[in-house]
């Protein structure tokens, strides 16, 4: 009896890889800014804890994970603490609980929330995880349409923007996970829509599967002004921006009198030492441009009713998704990288398990 009860408590410890960050980063990150490591961990949670331990299936790649990845003093960058040196690096995931001791989870719950980047996560905040009610979809689609990106896209749309029928929209990194949605749910709303991506096979993506009206390739143009000026002749009355910096100072140029700007990202700063100066600033005080800044964080009481509301969409073919998956947890840090040169087509996210 006594040799049983070794092998099943054995049984019950598994290797858990994980993605650590090695050094805070400086300006662009490489991939050797992050390694593998190999652990163990229990298939339970420990006594006396509240919590949930989950099974990693997909990991998120998302740009918003750079700034933790430098070493901030003041805190103004993120909204969230940096990463830790040799700890796993975190963000938004999908799993299946493996056990549990919090009364609203029971192991084989399907779930989707903050999670390490590693096999096994110990979630001690469970109240943060959500329960997956559609799983008819595609189990990733949580790291994405249905998940973070789609409810930035959602919210910021919706909700900071404030389309109307009839306006004239642009949308930057428009093939991306949150731009691919903001661009369809446009369309649903009865808009123009016009967007911008680094590839000509991206332009063709956003006009051929996303819907959008127009599209350029902002790497192959000399001069974006002229570019948003050839699509949008009659001016932008939302600029949806998740890149920041050039182009957003072309587009305050082609703003309606008006207009919303709702600021999602600046994945063309997150990298720079010095960043890029916005020149046309005076343009929102001549125009009454309304500009706004936003965190997905302060609409999650919103997740409900966007689940219901997105999932209703991608049944009826309303929206379409485009993935980028890359196999195996070692494949991470090459796909988070990838990120900042244009690599992926269509949301970024890793599979690392079946559930």
């Amino acid at each position: 009896m006594a040799g049983s009860g070794e092998e099943a408590a054995a049984a019950a410890v598994v290797q858990n890889k994980k993605v650590v960050l090695r050094r805070h980063v400086t300006g662009f990150p490489t991939e050797d800014d992050m390694e593998i490591t190999v652990g163990t961990t229990e298939q339970r949670v420990p006594a006396g804890l509240t919590a949930v331990l989950i099974k990693n299936l997909y990991l998120s790649c998302d740009p918003w994970m750079r700034g933790r990845m430098s070493k901030h003093d003041d805190g103004a960058t993120v909204p969230v603490s940096d990463f830790v040196i040799g700890d796993a690096m975190v963000n938004f995931g999908v799993g299946k609980v493996i056990d549990s001791t919090h009364p609203e989870f029971i192991a084989g719950d399907l779930v989707w929330g903050m999670s390490g980047w590693e096999e096994y996560t110990l979630v001690t905040q469970p109240e943060s995880l959500h329960k997956i009610n559609h799983a008819d979809l595609p189990l990733s689609y949580y790291t994405g349409v249905l998940g973070m990106p789609g409810l930035t896209a959602y919210a910021g749309f919706t909700q900071v923007a404030r389309p109307n029928k009839g306006d004239f929209v642009f949308v930057s990194a428009a093939s991306g996970a949150v731009g691919q949605v903001v661009g369809q749910l446009a369309k649903i709303a009865g808009c123009y829509v016009v967007g911008s991506a680094g590839s000509d096979e991206k332009v063709s993506l956003l006009k051929t599967k996303f819907g959008y009206d127009d599209a350029f390739n902002y790497k192959s143009e000399t001069d974006l002004s002229a570019a948003l000026k050839r699509c949008l002749r009659d001016g932008i009355d939302i600029y949806f921006d998740n890149v920041g910096g050039a182009t957003l100072d072309a587009a305050l140029l082609h703003m309606r009198h008006g207009g919303r700007v709702a600021v999602c990202g600046m994945i063309s700063q997150y990298n720079l030492e010095e960043p890029y100066g916005v020149r046309n600033l005076y343009c929102i005080i001549g125009k009454t441009i309304w500009v706004e800044g936003f965190n997905v964080g302060r609409f999650f009481h919103l997740y409900p009713r966007f689940e219901e509301e997105m999932a209703g969409y991608i049944k009826d073919g309303k929206v379409a998704v485009v993935e980028d998956v890359v196999e195996g947890i070692e494949s991470a840090p090459a796909a988070l990288i990838g990120l900042f040169s244009g690599k992926n087509v269509g949301k970024q996210l890793v599979a690392i398990a079946r559930a």
